[in-house]
């Protein structure tokens, strides 16, 4: 029997073949006492346990494959440091003696401690990092028990096969990598998990929250993975088969037409020039952002380096991690985001958890409240000016207060390098982001005082539609296409140039080529998104007549009908 899955596609492109299914089961861990007399020696089997599992990660660090993405070794290097970590690799030893109980049941009892408080937070990213905990704890587990972890080869090597998991981890997809599989398909996951992110890296064809398809397929079930429309089709009849094996060649050789555009100027049919940005949230994405030409570094995510720590990072660590992308990408600019976290990350084990995190205390209200950690990355920033072309972003303001606190922060981190004696770029351009409804509405503000400006559509849309993205039940109405949502996207845009200020759009709205011509007709020229969709976004601009894509753009703005929207898109895109 034919059917189909819906899920989020997280890598674009299409696979066929084989399903081929990874075990997986919950771990059942016993409670039982110990006795006094051997509570060292249980103490002695768990870090016995944490040793095998280091290992373990090491032996994947030494030989990942040569032609794998940097992003790799950064994800088990995580996996690492996690496992380092005093709070699972201490603590139930702690337990194990106050309590007198089995290692296992102290480090399950410890983990859901842990991972009660990543539950607990708003940041999406941040929030699935939880998994990783997850699957760290699960490694300790196996090697406590005896039950090793690996992905098996394909049962059909002859053939392309596609590994249908419950959830996969970085060090999962490694392994992956080593045999034939073309592609992967799990229930848990999303567009910001470590998963994502290297099979957009890799290219592979991968959906991701499918709930249920672990249990819904079965062992060597022919599929369809349309990782650009996020459905698995099992059990395909012969014509569905032939429709899917063309649109497989075509996607091969439109990669292969992209390729092409590396080299070639971003510019609209009348040669206007528009510069295509790379988001980025590890030094190591570079590599992929200057290979396919990216005009700069629209937005580096600095909270990669205050994750799963209990310490901050130190003024010296962040300067390296800065310096290394700003003379990298030099002499092309590199945009650094200031912290986006919130109060409920428990960076310092000291954050409360917020009655509504999404409305609380995060990103600027956390640095502001936080002024000596803040101080500390503006003065890292700064440093690496030195190095290279870079801006400072800051997230979420909404207020004039914030603006002038941060602003006053800024001229002190200054002062302090001047006492220091130590260099930085004098003219550091700073930016804000509008992402706030309240911000997009009061653009005055901040065209006074900053130097430029760049929209986070994802936060935009949220708070302007009151929707929780991360929540299934109301995703479906996460809707960049709103008419509220384009009205302040070309408010923003076009206020801001008419103010002297450049306007960016870092959000996903910028990756998505079914927009690009949107933004395009609202003015926008500067677009900032994953390094993988840079050339087929570039493909489209190539494409547009800018002056009649902004008269359908304007058309756009006077309407509040869905359908005439839709029809004007096609129509825009055609």
């Amino acid at each position: 029997m034919s059917f189909t899955i819906h899920g989020i596609g997280v890598s674009g492109g299409i696979a066929i073949g084989r399903a081929h299914l990874l075990t997986h089961t919950q771990l059942e861990v016993e409670h039982y006492d110990i006795a006094e007399a051997d509570i060292e020696q249980e103490k002695e089997r768990f870090d016995h346990a944490i040793g095998t599992a280091r290992s373990e990660l090491a032996a994947l660090v030494e030989h990942i494959p040569e032609n794998a993405p940097p992003e790799f070794e950064g994800f088990l290097n995580l996996h690492l440091m996690i496992l380092g970590d005093s709070t699972l690799s201490e603590v139930p030893k702690t337990l194990i003696e106050t309590q007198r109980c089995n290692a296992e049941w102290a480090l399950t009892q410890q983990a859901e401690e842990l991972l009660a408080q990543f539950d607990r937070m708003e940041d999406a990213y941040l929030r699935e990092r939880k998994a990783d905990v997850v699957q760290v704890v699960e490694r300790v587990l196996k090697a406590l028990m005896g039950q090793p972890r690996a992905i098996p080869a394909p049962r059909h090597p002859e053939e392309d096969s596609i590994l249908v998991a419950h959830d996969l981890s970085p060090a999962d997809v490694i392994l992956f990598k080593q045999h034939r599989y073309a592609s992967f398909i799990t229930d848990l996951g999303g567009v910001t998990s470590h998963t994502a992110i290297l099979a957009r890296s890799l290219g592979i064809p991968s959906i991701v929250a499918l709930h249920h398809a672990r249990q819904l397929i079965h062992e060597n079930e022919l599929l369809i993975v349309d990782g650009t429309h996020g459905v698995v089709i099992v059990n395909p009849d012969a014509n569905v088969l032939a429709e899917f094996h063309l649109r497989q060649e075509q996607w091969q050789l439109e990669l292969e037409k992209l390729k092409r555009l590396r080299s070639t100027r971003a510019a609209t049919l009348d040669g206007t020039r528009i510069e295509l940005h790379a988001n980025i949230e590890l030094p190591e994405d570079v590599e992929q952002a200057r290979g396919n030409s990216a005009a700069g570094i629209g937005l580096f995510r600095s909270e990669f380096l205050f994750l799963n720590r209990r310490e901050i990072p130190s003024e010296d660590e962040q300067f390296e991690a800065y310096r290394k992308v700003a003379m990298e990408m030099a002499p092309l600019p590199v945009t650094v985001r200031t912290l986006d976290l919130g109060a409920d990350k428990n960076w310092n084990g000291a954050s409360e958890r917020s009655p509504n995190p999404a409305l609380g205390l995060r990103a600027i209200r956390l640095c502001l409240a936080e002024p000596r950690m803040f101080h500390a990355q503006l003065r890292a920033i700064l440093r690496a000016s030195h190095y290279g072309k870079i801006k400072i972003l800051v997230p979420m303001l909404s207020t004039a207060h914030e603006l002038n606190q941060t602003l006053h922060l800024l001229d002190e981190a200054r002062h302090s390098l001047d006492q220091d004696g130590i260099p930085y770029d004098r003219e550091i351009p700073v930016g804000g982001m509008i992402e706030v409804p309240a911000a997009a509405l009061s653009l005055p503000t901040f065209t006074r005082r900053l130097d430029f400006l760049s929209i986070g559509t994802n936060d935009l849309i949220q708070y302007t539609l009151a929707i929780d993205r991360t929540d299934d039940s109301v995703a479906h109405l996460y809707d960049p296409l709103h008419p509220a949502v384009l009205q302040l996207v070309a408010h923003v845009i076009r206020s801001g140039q008419k103010a002297g200020r450049p306007v960016a759009v870092c959000g996903e709205m910028a990756g998505d080529v079914r927009l690009t011509r949107i933004l395009l007709g609202f003015g926008l020229r500067q677009f900032s998104m994953h390094p993988a969709h840079l050339l087929s976004v570039k493909q489209q601009i190539l494409r547009t007549d800018l002056e009649e894509v902004t008269q359908l753009a304007n058309k756009m703005l006077k309407s509040d009908d869905p359908e005439r929207l839709l029809a004007l898109l096609e129509r825009m895109n055609a």
